[in-house]
C-alpha cells in the first residue's frame, strides 16, 4: 500500500461491571454450563447498566486510547464508530461521542457492518490518513447487545455481551502499520443473521414488538459454516496481499464469536492456538467491539511487541467479513 504509513498509536477498552455467567443463564433458558462451554467456549459476558448506552461504553474506551496514544481529543480529525446498537437512529453515536470527548475538530459518522465493523472502520481510516485527508482518526467498536438479545431464545441468549474497544490511528514510521486490507460481503446471506423490526421495512408497531421482531435472529448452523470458511480464507488473502506467509504471523486477533470457529481458522492457518488472542470466555461475542477489545487486552498483557506482525480477522451479519495485516 502506497502513501503515508498508517498504524495504531494507542488502544483502549471498556467493559461494564455486571457479569452474566452461564449459571445465571441456566436460570433463564433451558441450557447448562457444560453445553455452553463445549459449543462456544463462553463462561460469562458483561452487561451494561440500565443507565449506560453504547456511547458511554465508547467514551470510556476512547479516553483510554487517546491517553495511550498521547493524543488530545482536539487533535482528532475524524471519529468512526462501528456499531449495530447505536444510542438512537440519529444523531449518530459518533456525534454523541464527539460531544462527550470534546473532540470539537472532528468529523463523525457511524458504520454498520456488524461484527466486521471495526475492520471496515480501520480500512476507512487508513485510506483517509494515507491520502493526506486527515492526520489522526479515532476508530471505535462499541455495542450494547444485551438490549437486542432475546433471553428466551436459548440459541442466541448465551452468545452476546456488551463492551467497547478503541484505537487511535495516525502516521507511523516506514515499515510499520497496516500492510493490507481484505473486505467482503455477501448480501444473499443477510437473512441468516439480522434484526427485522424497527427499520423502514418493518416499522415498530405493537405487533412487531409482540412478535419479538426487534431482537437478533440467527441461523446458527449456516452462520457457523460461513464463518469457518471465511475466517481462514480472508486471513490468507490479506497475508498474500501484504507479501507475508502464515509462518510470519506473531499474533492473530480474531472476532470472538465461538471457540470452535477460532480453532478451525487456526488449523487452516497452521497456527497453534496460543498464537491467537482469545477472551470470549470472559466477554462473549461483543460484535464490532470484539476485535478492538481483544487487541487492547493483548497490548495490555504485553502480548504485542514492536515489529510483531498481527492479523485481525472477523465476520458478521450482512453477511460481511474483513481481515487486515499490520506491523506493530
Amino acid at each position: 500500500m502506497n502513501g503515508i504509513s498508517v498504524g495504531i498509536l494507542g488502544t483502549g477498552k471498556y467493559v461494564p461491571e455486571r457479569r452474566l455467567t452461564n449459571q445465571d443463564l441456566e436460570k433463564m433458558v433451558e441450557t447448562n454450563d457444560e453445553w455452553i462451554v463445549t459449543r462456544t467456549g463462553m463462561r460469562e459476558r458483561r452487561i451494561a447498566a440500565p443507565e449506560q448506552a453504547t456511547s458511554d461504553l465508547a467514551y470510556e474506551a476512547s479516553v483510554q486510547a487517546l491517553r495511550a496514544a498521547g493524543v488530545s481529543a482536539e487533535e482528532i480529525d475524524l471519529i468512526i464508530v462501528a456499531t449495530i446498537t447505536p444510542d438512537m437512529f440519529f444523531p449518530s453515536t459518533a456525534c454523541i461521542l464527539q460531544e462527550k470527548l470534546g473532540a470539537k475538530n472532528a468529523a463523525a459518522f457511524d458504520l454498520s457492518a456488524a461484527c466486521s465493523g471495526f475492520i471496515y472502520g480501520l480500512a476507512n481510516a487508513n485510506g483517509f490518513i494515507a491520502t493526506g485527508v486527515y492526520k489522526k482518526i479515532l476508530v471505535v467498536g462499541a455495542e450494547c447487545l444485551s438490549r437486542i438479545t432475546d433471553y428466551s431464545d436459548r440459541n442466541t441468549a448465551i452468545l452476546f455481551g456488551d463492551g467497547a474497544g478503541a484505537a487511535v490511528l495516525g502516521e507511523v514510521p516506514e515499515g510499520r502499520g497496516f500492510k493490507s486490507f481484505k473486505l467482503g460481503a455477501d448480501g444473499a446471506g443477510g437473512e441468516l443473521l439480522r434484526i427485522c423490526g424497527g427499520g423502514s421495512r418493518l416499522p415498530s408497531t405493537e405487533q412487531s414488538v409482540g412478535e419479538r421482531k426487534h431482537f437478533i435472529e440467527m441461523n446458527g448452523r449456516d452462520v457457523f459454516k460461513f464463518a469457518v470458511r471465511v475466517m481462514g480464507s480472508a486471513a490468507e488473502e490479506a497475508l498474500a496481499t501484504a507479501g507475508y506467509t502464515k509462518a510470519d504471523i506473531d499474533l492473530l486477533i480474531p472476532h470472538q464469536a465461538n471457540i470452535r470457529i477460532i480453532q478451525s481458522a487456526m488449523e487452516r492457518l497452521d497456527l497453534s492456538v496460543d498464537k491467537a488472542m482469545i477472551n470470549l470466555d470472559k466477554y462473549g461475542n461483543v460484535s464490532a467491539a470484539s476485535i478492538p477489545l481483544a487487541l487492547a487486552e493483548a497490548v495490555e498483557q504485553g502480548r504485542v511487541k514492536e515489529g510483531d506482525k498481527l492479523v485481525l480477522v472477523g465476520f458478521g451479519g450482512g453477511l460481511t467479513w474483513g481481515a487486515s495485516v499490520l506491523v506493530w
